[in-house]
C-alpha cells in the first residue's frame, strides 16, 4: 500500500499561478494523497477588511475590495485554464460573497457566524484554482476537489471552533480512497458544525486543520509547505549566523511554537503527536532544500537547540502580607484567572508575592484587576519580551544558569522560569534589550 501523505500549502504558495504550479509539482513529486491550501496571499486580510467596511457602511470601499478579489482570482484562472465550467464556479463563489457582504452592509452588523462564512471564501476560491493547477500537473490519476466542511466537523464556537476528533476520523475513513488511486484537494482553516454552519479554526487554523486530516486518515507523513526552508535556530531577522534545524522533537517544536516561533502554531502538532505522525516543514520556493523533520524521537539532543522570542509581554504582580505562612493564596489567584479565561506563561513566587507574565490585552479587563485587588496589591508593568531557550535535559545540566547569566551579564533579567519542563528555560527582559540578549545567547550556546 502506498504511503498516505497529507500536504498543506500556505498563502505564499498560492500567491499566483506560478506559485500554484510550483506547489502542484511538489505534490506530484511527493505523491501527496490529500492537499490542503490556504487562501491566496493577502486574501484573508481583504476579507476581514470587507466585513469591517460593510459594517461601517462604506459600500464604495466594499466594491473596490470585491473588484480586487475578483480580478486577482480570475487572472490566476486565465493563466491556468480556459475551462468555462471552472470560470462559472469561480464567478458563482464571488457572487455569493458579494451577496453576503451586501446583507452585512444593509444591517450594519456581522455576527461571528456570518464572519466565518465570509472568511471561508478565501480557501474556497484558492482550492478551486489549485485543483486546476494539480490537474495540469498530475496526469496519471484523477484529482478531486472536496469541501473540507463536509469532513472537518466542529462545535459552534465561531472564530475559534473546536474540532470533533472522532467524527473527523470517521468521515475521513468513509470519504477518502487511501490506496493512492486518487489525489484530493481541499481547504485548510475551515470546517462546519453538524448543522452545516461554516466555522473557522482561528489563528494557526490552516496548519491545524492539515494535522487534523493527517490524524483522521492516519497519515504516514504531514507536510507543511511555506516560504521558509524549515525551522532555524533563531529568527534570522534578529540574529546572525542562525543554523537550519534538520530534525527536532515534538516537545521542542511545541515549546518553540508556544513561545513565539512563527513557523508553526502550537496547536498544529497536537493531532500529529497523538498518532506519532512525522511532520516535515519545507519551502515551496526551494523544495530541494533539506527542511526540518519533527518527530517523536530524534537522534541528536543538544542542550540548546533553538531560541524563541515572544514580544509585547506584561508582568502582573500580586502582593499581600496575608500570603505569609498562609494556605490557598495561589488557588484564589488562579481561580480568578480561570473565571476570566486568562492564560499565563511564567509564574514566580516569593513569601508575599506572585508574579506572572501574560498578554497585556488581558489587563484591559478592569473587572479582572478589581477582583485581583481584593486578594492583594496589584502592580502591572509593560514592555517586556519573553525569551525561551529550547533544548533537552535542562534540569540535569549543572552550570546552565551560570552560562546564561554570564552571557547576558549587562542585561537586566526581570523574571526567570526553569523547572517545570526539561525543554525550556525562560527569561523576561525589556523589549529594547531582547534582540541583544538573543544574539549573546545564540553565540554562547549555538553559534
Amino acid at each position: 500500500m502506498s504511503k498516505i501523505i497529507v500536504s498543506k500549502f500556505g498563502g505564499s504558495s498560492m500567491k499566483d499561478q506560478e506559485a500554484m504550479l510550483r506547489s502542484a509539482k511538489i505534490c506530484q513529486k511527493q505523491k501527496s494523497t490529500i492537499t490542503l491550501v490556504s487562501a491566496t496571499y493577502g486574501t484573508t486580510d481583504k476579507l476581514h477588511e470587507l466585513v469591517n467596511n460593510a459594517v461601517k457602511g462604506n459600500w464604495n470601499e466594499c466594491e473596490k475590495l470585491l473588484f480586487t478579489l475578483r480580478e486577482k482570482h480570475f487572472d490566476i484562472l486565465q493563466n491556468l485554464t480556459n475551462d468555462k465550467l471552472v470560470g462559472e464556479r469561480l464567478r458563482e463563489l464571488i457572487n455569493n460573497l458579494e451577496t453576503l457582504i451586501r446583507g452585512i452592509f444593509l444591517i450594519s452588523e456581522c455576527s461571528p457566524k456570518a464572519h466565518d462564512r465570509v472568511v471561508s471564501f478565501g480557501e474556497r476560491l484558492s482550492s478551486l484554482l489549485f485543483c486546476e493547477a494539480m490537474k495540469m500537473t498530475i496526469k496519471d490519476k484523477p484529482v478531486e476537489l472536496f469541501d473540507s466542511r463536509d469532513i472537518l466537523k466542529t462545535n459552534n464556537q465561531f472564530g475559534r471552533a473546536k474540532p470533533n476528533i472522532q467524527t473527523i476520523h470517521h468521515k475521513c475513513q468513509n470519504y477518502f480512497k487511501l490506496d493512492g488511486s486518487t489525489t484530493y484537494v481541499g481547504q485548510g482553516y475551515i470546517g462546519s458544525t453538524d448543522e452545516g454552519s461554516t466555522t473557522t479554526l482561528g489563528r494557526g487554523g490552516s496548519d491545524y486543520s492539515a494535522a487534523l486530516f493527517a490524524e483522521g486518515v492516519r497519515a504516514d507523513v504531514l507536510e507543511i509547505w511555506t516560504d521558509v526552508a524549515g525551522i532555524a535556530t533563531c529568527d534570522p531577522r534578529i540574529c546572525e549566523n542562525t543554523k537550519p534545524i534538520e530534525e527536532i522533537s515534538y516537545n521542542e517544536a511545541g515549546e518553540m511554537a508556544h513561545y513565539g516561533a512563527k513557523i508553526l502554531h502550537p496547536t498544529t502538532l497536537v493531532p500529529a503527536m497523538r498518532q506519532s505522525i512525522p511532520v516535515f516543514v519545507g519551502s515551496s520556493y526551494a523544495s530541494e532544500e533539506l527542511g526540518t523533520w519533527i518527530r517523536h524521537e530524534v537522534e541528536q539532543k543538544p542542550l540548546i537547540r533553538a531560541i524563541a522570542k515572544r514580544d509585547n509581554q506584561a508582568l502582573l504582580t500580586i502582593t499581600t502580607p496575608k500570603m505569609l505562612d498562609a494556605f490557598g493564596f495561589m488557588s484564589k489567584i488562579f481561580a480568578v484567572f480561570t473565571e476570566f479565561e486568562v492564560s499565563v506563561d511564567c509564574v514566580t513566587t516569593s513569601e508575599i508575592s506572585v508574579a506572572v507574565s501574560l498578554d497585556p490585552k488581558t489587563l484591559d479587563n478592569k473587572e479582572l484587576i478589581q477582583k485581583l485587588a481584593q486578594i492583594g496589591e496589584v502592580k502591572t508593568e509593560y514592555g517586556f519580551s519573553l525569551i525561551s531557550l529550547i533544548g533537552n535535559k535542562m534540569l540535569e545540566q549543572a552550570g546552565l544558569a551560570k552560562r546564561v547569566f554570564a552571557a547576558i551579564e549587562d542585561i537586566n533579567v526581570r523574571m526567570l522560569c526553569l523547572g517545570a519542563s526539561p525543554y525550556n528555560f525562560n527569561i523576561l527582559v525589556t523589549e529594547k534589550e531582547s534582540n541583544d540578549a538573543i544574539g549573546l545567547l545564540h553565540k554562547e550556546f549555538i553559534a
